[in-house]
């Protein structure tokens, strides 16, 4: 007769392996509600460990951590790792624990006690799929978040719907052309195909998109599963270029590669991550011209 720790081993055999991959930097509060949040899920069939990848939070995050979820594995990073470095960091140590899946996410999440068990039921049936979480924004919790992104050469690259709504997208999981971040489910083998996130390029943003999108030219299909809801912080926008003096627009355009207006940074977030290298050019275009079409108003309703 098998012992009881033998049972428990071959228990724990048949259970799907699942790696949640948070890359974190002084945001302790919000990363404590993420992960009580994460506590409460059902995990029925599931074997979940959670690594936060820490990058030299200085607010006392790491050890809130471990005081209150002992169980979660903590990444230290220098403070220059950033999301696309960040987020490799964890998914090296994720496949070191063999999984099946690995779910990257941010801190800024709320997430729905079913949301992993109905996004590891859409990828299994779903062959060669990748598939995002339906993102809801905090302050208006039916709205949909950066969900629906089309590719539109003429407005500059990527279009987000802005209509969209928990009630009115498909009720079934729906292709997209491309998911960010925030709530993902990669099958391990998608990983082992592609790699890791580009985090000489992108440090700091278009990283996943432009991940995602590498995965999808080689075949994997990237779906929303409408039912798994999380539910996230608006994002925050830096301060308009014409606010600005002169001097301070001509460093951000050309020389500041960390901030998300630099021409530098938006150029290769086009070329890497559009459909085409033509389009992706012409994107480009369309995006400067626009940017001194509005410098141009600016300047106009000033003068006025």
């Amino acid at each position: 007769m098998p012992s009881t720790k033998q049972f428990s081993l071959k228990m724990n055999e048949n259970l799907i392996k699942v790696e949640i991959i948070i890359p974190v930097y002084n945001r302790r509060e919000t990363t404590l509600q993420g992960l009580q949040s994460l506590s409460r899920i059902d995990k029925s069939g599931f074997a979940v460990h959670i690594i936060i990848v820490d990058d030299g939070s200085t607010d006392g995050t790491s050890d809130a951590i471990r005081q209150n979820f002992p169980e979660v594995q903590i990444v230290a990073g220098d403070g220059n790792l950033h999301y696309a470095a960040g987020t490799n960091r964890g998914i090296s140590a994720a496949l070191e624990r063999k999984p099946d899946f690995i779910l990257t996410a941010n801190d800024d999440a709320v997430f729905h006690e079913q949301f992993l068990q109905r996004l590891i039921k859409t990828a299994n049936i779903n062959p060669r799929s990748i598939v995002g979480a339906l993102l809801l924004l905090w302050s208006e919790p039916h709205k949909v978040f950066q969900v629906g992104q089309v590719w539109n050469t003429f407005k500059g690259g990527w279009d987000i719907p802005e209509n969209l709504t928990a009630f009115n997208v498909p009720q079934a999981a729906f292709e997209v052309e491309c998911l960010v971040g925030n709530c993902v489910l990669f099958p391990v083998e998608a990983v082992r195909e592609n790699g890791l996130m580009d985090e000489e390029n992108f440090p700091h943003g278009w990283g996943d998109a432009q991940y995602l999108m590498r995965m999808r030219k080689a075949g994997w299909k990237l779906l929303v599963e409408p039912k798994a809801f999380v539910w996230c912080e608006p994002n925050t926008y830096p301060k308009p270029l014409h606010q600005l003096p002169v001097s301070e627009i001509l460093k951000i355009l050309f020389k500041n590669r960390r901030h998300p207006l630099n021409l530098q940074r938006q150029f290769i977030a086009r070329w890497e991550s559009a459909p085409t290298k033509p389009k992706a050019f012409l994107a480009f275009m369309v995006y400067c011209f626009r940017l001194l079409g509005k410098a141009f108003r600016i300047n106009q309703i000033s003068q006025n």
